[in-house]
């Protein structure tokens, strides 16, 4: 089944990330949190989940207009904060991204 955009529930890096504040939108306790997750992250997590979902990685967090971070739109299987949480520990089994420098 395609994704609906207009019934999809969306999920930004900004929930999931341990150095963004409650106050900033962060929708995870602290332990549950991880460092600087990306959308693609997101993705692959929701992925594993075997949830259908879409990336889209032109799209900014509204209170951080300026950062181009990326979301991703997950078919509304489930209630968004069972969700939210399943991601959440799917992105703490996920290797760390290697920087590059």
């Amino acid at each position: 089944m395609a994704v609906d955009p207009e019934k999809a529930i969306v999920l930004w890096p900004t929930y999931f990330d341990l150095r963004s504040s409650r106050e900033d939108g962060r929708r995870i306790p602290r332990r549950d949190a991880t460092e600087a997750p990306t959308a693609q992250m997101l993705f692959e997590a929701v992925k594993s989940l075997r949830l259908d979902c879409i990336l889209e990685l032109e799209k900014s967090y509204p209170r951080f207009w300026h950062r181009n971070e990326g979301r991703v739109l997950v078919e509304p299987k489930l209630k968004k904060p069972v969700l939210i949480r399943q991601v959440a520990a799917k992105l703490k089994t996920m290797p760390k991204p290697k920087h590059q420098g």
